[in-house]
């Protein structure tokens, strides 16, 4: 999935990443089963801002493995819950220890290549999130996250992982439009994929970076009445994506209008 990435920069993550792990002989395992179920409790609360002021004031380093591990869960809410999670305990973490919070996202990178062995779902968007709530790391990580969406750089094959990127990409447009930008030539191709969740993500970016580019594309996808449904302020909410398009245009539009 990363090309481009050598044996170097591999053992360069996993070394980094080993203090993250929990071993089966580590005596706090006991400990992280506690916490774990506590943390399942915290995600799937209908109150769940305030479960994530609960959740910033557990140990940040030994919260961030359960909610790893939630975001395989099948339910599909707890997952979610688990990024916004992930979002704010790292953000909260690189004003105090970038260090720890920088380990936190090799991390997530790490699960995004190939050499880890698995698939990485919830990485990109929970690098987003944390993004979108830390310009610290946003400034030193973004460019990575693009990288996800560059046929010459680290380019994301997966359909479903391409949702994610879309997502977390939009998540970081949405607090900071200029660091993403660049990325606009890039998404913009999602605008004609098959995939309608694609569609409807990268309807949302170009709305979000005011791409006039893509105005073509979002005048054909006004009459697409797909619904799908997108993870937004915590809850899922679903939308047509004819009504996405129509708005993006409205907005990119007077955009447009304003600097003539």
């Amino acid at each position: 999935m990363l090309g481009g990435w050598d044996a170097t920069v591999c053992v360069w993550l996993s070394a980094a990443l080993e203090p993250l792990f929990f071993k089966p002989s580590d005596p706090l395992i006991m400990s992280f089963r506690q916490l774990k179920k506590e943390v399942f409790k915290l995600l799937t609360r209908d109150d769940f801002s305030n479960s994530l002021v609960q959740l910033s004031r557990l140990p940040e380093r030994q919260v961030v493995n359960p909610l790893f591990s939630f975001f395989y869960h099948a339910d599909e809410i707890v997952r979610w819950h688990a990024v916004s999670a992930m979002g704010v305990i790292t953000a909260g973490l690189a004003d105090k220890n970038m260090e720890s919070a920088r380990i936190i996202m090799r991390r997530l990178m790490w699960n995004l290549n190939d050499e880890s062995g698995g698939i990485g779902w919830g990485s990109p968007e929970a690098m987003g999130d944390i993004m979108a709530r830390s310009d610290l790391m946003a400034r030193e990580f973004s460019n990575i996250l693009i990288s996800y969406v560059l046929p010459h750089g680290n380019f994301l094959e997966h359909g479903i992982l391409q949702r994610g990127l879309l997502w977390g990409l939009l998540r970081l447009s949405k607090a900071n439009p200029g660091l993403t930008y660049g990325a606009a030539p890039f998404v913009r191709p999602f605008l004609t994929s098959k995939d309608p969740f694609h569609r409807g993500l990268a309807i949302c970016f170009a709305e979000t970076v005011g791409d006039a580019d893509a105005i073509p594309c979002l005048e054909s996808l006004i009459r697409d009445n797909t619904l799908i449904s997108l993870y937004i302020d915590f809850r899922m909410t679903s939308y047509k994506l004819d009504d996405l398009a129509a708005s993006a245009m409205a907005t990119i539009e007077q955009e447009v209008s304003q600097t003539r």
